[in-house]
Order: C-alpha cells, then sequence, then structure tokens
C-alpha cells in the first residue's frame, strides 16, 4: 500500500530544494519520513517461549501524520465520554467564504483565530437569545482546512448539546426536539462577526497581503472587497440531531484527529503522479480518482499543517476546560441523573491494553507460536541505529 511516508521519501527533498518552507513544515514533513522507521529508534521484544524476535520502531506523535492519529483520537474520545449528557446533540458546520482562502494561506495563524472567535461568539450568542433557547450552551469546535481534492477549504465542525443552562443557573432548558437555531440566523450573525475581525486585524496591520493580492495593502481597495463579501451568505449546515450518546462518539472519532488524507484513499505512485480517490459532493456524492503530479500532491497536503501549537479542538460555554467539570456535574443533578461509582474515573489504558480493547488483538501474544507473551528484552534501539542483524518483523 502507498502512504504518504512513501511519497515524502521520494520526492520530498526534491520539493525542499524548489521551495522556501517555513521550518514547521519542515519539522512535520521530517516527522511523517522518519515514523516508525529506525531513524526514531525503537525496541526489541522477544517471546518468552518460542524466542520469536521482533523490533518496533516508535511513531513521530505529530498530528499530521496519518499513521500517528487513531490512539491519539482513541483516548480523546474515552475522555470525552464522561461529558457527554443526556441529550440530543446537534452537528453544525460554518464555512468559510471561498473569496478568503487566498488570505488564509497567508495568514494562517490570525484568520484560524478569527474564524475560531467568530464561530463561538455566534453560537453562544445566539444561545443566550430568548426568542431562540436563552440559556448558557457548550460546545466543541473542530478545524478543517481541507476539502476531499485536497485544495484549501477552511470550516469548523461543532457538537453542541441540545440545549443548556438558564441563567439562574437552576434548570436545564431543552432545545426543541429535532431543531436547534435557523440556520439563516447563525450565517448572518457569523459573517457579520468574520468580517468584523477581520477588519479590525487589517486596521491592527496583522494581515500580510503579498503577489498578485498586493493590491488588498490599499485601503479603499480592501474595504470594497470586505464590502461584496457582506453581500454574500456565509455556508452555515445544521444536521439533525444524533440519538444517543454512542452516536456521537463514533461521529466525534471521523472528525477530531483526522488529516488532509489517510493512506488507504491513496491508491497508486507511479511516475511521478499520485492517484488518489475522493467523493465529489457537487455531484451526488459520487467517488472519483483523482491524479496529480508528486509535487502537487505535496504542494497540497503541506497547505494543511497547522502552524506550531495552534490549537485545532477548542471548548466552548459550559464544555470549557474552566467549566467543564463542575457545570457538567450540575447539568446531571438537574436532569436527575443517578451517577454510579465507576461512571467518573477514566482509566489510562496502555497501548496494548487500548488496542486490545478496541479491536481484540493482544500485541503482547507472539505470532510465530500463538502461545507466549512479547517481552521487551533489549535496552531501546538508539535513533539512527540500524535494526540488529537477525531475523525480526516490524510492527
Amino acid at each position: 500500500m502507498v502512504e504518504v511516508q512513501d511519497i515524502f521519501n521520494q520526492y520530498g527533498q526534491i520539493y525542499r530544494q524548489k521551495h522556501r518552507l517555513p521550518n514547521h513544515i519542515l519539522k512535520a514533513m521530517s516527522a511523517i519520513e522518519s515514523c516508525r522507521t529506525h531513524t526514531l529508534g525503537g525496541h526489541v521484544d522477544e517471546c518468552d517461549s518460542c524466542g520469536h524476535i521482533r523490533v518496533s520502531y516508535n511513531s513521530c506523535r505529530n498530528r499530521h501524520c496519518p499513521k500517528c492519529q487513531t490512539l491519539t483520537k482513541e483516548r480523546w474520545i474515552e475522555n470525552r465520554k464522561k461529558d457527554l449528557l443526556p441529550v440530543g446533540y446537534f452537528h453544525v458546520v460554518f464555512t468559510m467564504p471561498e473569496e478568503l482562502n487566498f488570505m488564509t494561506l497567508l495568514n494562517q495563524r490570525e484568520v484560524y483565530s478569527i474564524l475560531f472567535k467568530a464561530v463561538s461568539e455566534t453560537l453562544l450568542e445566539v444561545g443566550r437569545d430568548a426568542k431562540y433557547l436563552g440559556a448558557e450552551i457548550g460546545f466543541i469546535s473542530i478545524l478543517h482546512t481541507w476539502g476531499q481534492n485536497l485544495m484549501d477549504h477552511p470550516h469548523i465542525h461543532c457538537i453542541v448539546p441540545g440545549g443548556g443552562i438558564s441563567f439562574d443557573g437552576k434548570r436545564w432548558i431543552h432545545a426543541k426536539a429535532g431543531f436547534f437555531i435557523p440556520v439563516k440566523v447563525l450565517s448572518r450573525k457569523f459573517r457579520g462577526k468574520l468580517l468584523y475581525y477581520l477588519k479590525r486585524s487589517y486596521s491592527q496591520k496583522k494581515l500580510k497581503f503579498i503577489g498578485d493580492v498586493k493590491f488588498l495593502k490599499n485601503e479603499v481597495e480592501f474595504k470594497y472587497f470586505v464590502d461584496k463579501l457582506y453581500k454574500k451568505e456565509c455556508v452555515v449546515y445544521c444536521k439533525p440531531p444524533f440519538k444517543s450518546a454512542e452516536h456521537v462518539l463514533e461521529y466525534l472519532g471521523r472528525y477530531t484527529h483526522r488529516v488532509a488524507i489517510s493512506n488507504h484513499r491513496i491508491v497508486k505512485l507511479e511516475n511521478g503522479q499520485v492517484t488518489f480517490w475522493w467523493r465529489d459532493y457537487r455531484d451526488g456524492n459520487k467517488k472519483k480518482l483523482m491524479t496529480l503530479t508528486a509535487e502537487e500532491f505535496i504542494r497540497r497536503f503541506l497547505m494543511h499543517i497547522l502552524p506550531s501549537r495552534f490549537v485545532k479542538i477548542r471548548h466552548y460555554g459550559i464544555l470549557s476546560n474552566r467549566n467543564r467539570k463542575i457545570k457538567i456535574a450540575k447539568c446531571r443533578v438537574m436532569m436527575g441523573v443517578v451517577l454510579r461509582k465507576d461512571d467518573n474515573p477514566v482509566v489510562k489504558l496502555s497501548v496494548a491494553e487500548l488496542l486490545l480493547k478496541l479491536t481484540g488483538v493482544d500485541i503482547t501474544r507472539c505470532p510465530c507460536c500463538e502461545k507466549g507473551k512479547m517481552l521487551t528484552k533489549e535496552k531501546p534501539i538508539p535513533k539512527n541505529c540500524s535494526p540488529p542483524e537477525r531475523e525480526i518483523k516490524t510492527a
């Protein structure tokens, strides 16, 4: 199977020589190229029954690496289980106007921060409005920057409990069954806030414009550009509520730790061409094949590497990190939920225990004799050290 790592290993160095790249992108590329190879070191396991040897190499743990997200995602979901409430959950998606895509690529940290701010304030303010809910709500926001074809498509997924706490803090107010807030209301509020904060960043000279968009440095040109956006509806989509807490977790798992493209979507790498499958939502959600040069594939993938330490999953309102523990407990009391003793603790499972729970596969069991237990026999293999010269199996 062809992986992003294979494409980077074959064509990444050529791409770096042709293009000047910032440090955080160079680090991500290096991490993906080295993931689960002897470059990062590892350890040797030996079966206590038959003596079978297995070398396991370390993962890069980079959040943009397609190989390193599964366990991180599952741990995150395990930790979220204790926060679920017995109510319907809505999935709301806010999409940035495509006219701003060029500005986003030039000013990722600033524009993505504006996007989060506009989305969070929109939901919190409309939730407080007595015309719609009149309560303090909470939600989880997840930033995605890509479309299925790997082009830039910044949007935020929000998972929102169907209701909130009354202003006096004494009761839970349920949202209407199957209905949250009109998307037109959300769309126009979101548009106003997005463009307001964009203009403020411009006036504070936090935005840069180069190349073909250098003309926007002129205040008159920028004002004309923004005024046109006020006449365009922003795309906001709201799905019906989930049926159960289990559906919420399953859905979260699809979005939280996703990268621009997973390895299973890559079909082949031949003669400097990368072929992958994608879904064309504008053509009835049809599954299609797309072929790009390796250089163009790398360019599109790198567009979605976020700035260093930029937080892509954020919690707001009653689900914010500061309030969550106290307010979730308060919500459950209001709903009359009876907690069992085993509801609160979240046991931190080891990698082997987590994989066994998720897949039913015991990685400590010897794959050769299927009776013995694989035990770490030797000290960790140093970085950049070749594996031992013996029959091995790389995990």
